[in-house]
């Protein structure tokens, strides 16, 4: 059975949660990453083919993209089993079809798989720096040739958007790591792994230093990145 058409994405995916806690936390994380924003890290997506999200959480985003574009497929990965759970009760009751859950550390889960797309969203500052250029390459290696890697990051600069941003995430995750890569650091380590890469500042009136780093795995196009 096809998955239906959404009229409003976001407010039939808070409206998902049945747990009261889970429907304010997708509320503030769809106010923090609304529907412009979404859109335009979505441009770059395929429009049909296989896309993975690492460290899907809830499935907020993933459940954005497939109700979206009924031509993708998206796999939304995590460790946390039970907010997989929620993130599949979520996609029957909004009857999409072409979204699937995997309960398993995001960062190690393997697969024999290669996607057209792979996004990370606010991921890449909340983990060990030392750990990063492993962690990309594991991703890269995922990806068809030709296929596309979304970051969706918070940048260094201006530093009060930066200290802004760092107050919030440290109430998020307490004394967990966080490091705000430079984008010229970042962008090199991309270059290194094979990507070419672009960078999309997204403008926000909130003082978030939004940055996206569309890098392109060199290689033949796939023939379903259409996007």
């Amino acid at each position: 059975m096809p998955s239906r058409n959404i009229e409003n994405p976001i407010r039939e995916i808070v409206a998902s949660y049945r747990r009261p806690v889970i429907w304010a936390y997708s509320l503030l994380r769809f106010t923090i990453l609304r529907q412009v924003f979404l859109d335009e890290i979505g441009q770059y997506l395929p429009r049909s083919g296989e896309i993975l999200d690492i460290g899907c959480g809830f499935g907020l985003f993933s459940l954005y993209f497939a109700a979206t574009e009924k031509g993708r497929r998206i796999h939304g990965v995590d460790s946390n089993a039970q907010r997989i759970e929620y993130a599949r009760a979520s996609a029957r009751r909004l009857g999409l079809d072409n979204v699937e859950y995997h309960a398993s550390d995001a960062l190690e889960w393997e697969s024999e798989q290669r996607f057209d797309a792979i996004y990370l969203l606010d991921l890449v500052h909340h983990l060990p720096r030392e750990e990063v250029p492993e962690v990309l390459e594991r991703v890269r290696d995922l990806i068809r040739p030709g296929g596309v890697l979304l970051i969706k990051d918070v940048e260094d600069r201006p530093r009060w958007k930066m200290a802004f941003t760092l107050l919030l995430d440290r109430l998020m995750v307490g004394s967990e790591p966080i490091h705000y890569w430079p984008e010229s650091e970042l962008s090199a380590l991309l270059r290194g792994l094979g990507f070419e890469v672009r960078r999309h500042r997204m403008k926000d009136f909130l003082p978030y230093p939004h940055i996206l780093y569309i890098g392109h795995l060199r290689g033949e196009a796939n023939a379903s990145d259409a996007g």
